[in-house]
């Protein structure tokens, strides 16, 4: 694997998708999704001009973290599934929590960066395809998570997060993106006095990253086309 010209790559090939859907390569994020990587390889990712890493697993990210690995990265994010009873070991470490998907989940959110003397930024998860493998808010409920935020002034909302089926094949998923584009794009509306901070519609991931550019994301998680298949994962 060269990790070097695999990010290259991926760069090229958000920027030419970025390009071709009439928007500047400048608007998308690219978040490497670290799931099971050393602390070398994510040091060397971030000296091949990765700069910002996504995590999946709070053990990862807090082994990670204590080795000083995501040195010289710009952000870290947290975007994998989070259970409450883990809160206090991601809240104030991470930039953003992607995967923020229940009231219940939010409100613990809020109580510890509330501690902390913090405001900490969130993404609402949505399960687009409504699939039952998958975490995330259904659309139905969404607004209710959303109107809650305005009440919890030590949550910031940034924006959606989604992650639509896999993908059989290319085209596949972009029906879920553009429905998702057009979710971030009524929540922005209704949040007339947020409207400066709504700024990431994060969707996509190696398989399918072009065509969540090509339907608005401003965010794209990329593991496995950066990094090569995953091995195999450790225990919980």
């Amino acid at each position: 694997m060269d990790l070097e010209k695999n990010i290259q790559l991926v760069q090229s090939k958000i920027a030419a998708a970025a390009l071709a859907a009439g928007r500047s390569p400048e608007e998308i994020t690219l978040c490497a999704a670290t799931k099971v990587q050393s602390d070398d390889t994510i040091r060397s990712a971030i000296a091949s001009g990765i700069s910002v890493c996504g995590e999946n697993r709070v053990q990862e990210l807090t082994a990670h973290l204590a080795a000083g690995a995501y040195a010289g990265a710009k952000e870290v994010h947290f975007i994998g599934h989070l259970q409450t009873n883990k809160v206090k070991q991601v809240v104030g470490k991470v930039a953003l929590i992607q995967s923020v998907d229940s009231l219940h989940l939010l409100q613990a959110i809020h109580t510890q960066a509330e501690k902390l003397g913090i405001v900490q930024d969130i993404l609402l998860e949505v399960n687009i395809a409504g699939e039952e493998s998958k975490s995330g808010c259904s659309p139905e409920l969404l607004s209710q998570l959303v109107l809650e935020t305005h009440r919890l002034p030590h949550v910031r909302l940034r924006g959606l997060m989604a992650i639509p089926p896999i993908s059989s094949s290319p085209g596949a998923n972009r029906r879920y993106f553009a429905e998702m584009h057009q979710l971030f794009i009524d929540i922005t509306q209704k949040m007339s006095d947020n409207q400066g901070v709504m700024d990431c519609l994060s969707m996509g991931m190696s398989a399918d990253y072009e065509d969540a550019i090509a339907e608005g994301a401003t965010l794209v998680r990329v593991g496995t086309a950066l990094f090569g298949p995953r091995p195999p994962m450790g225990p919980r």
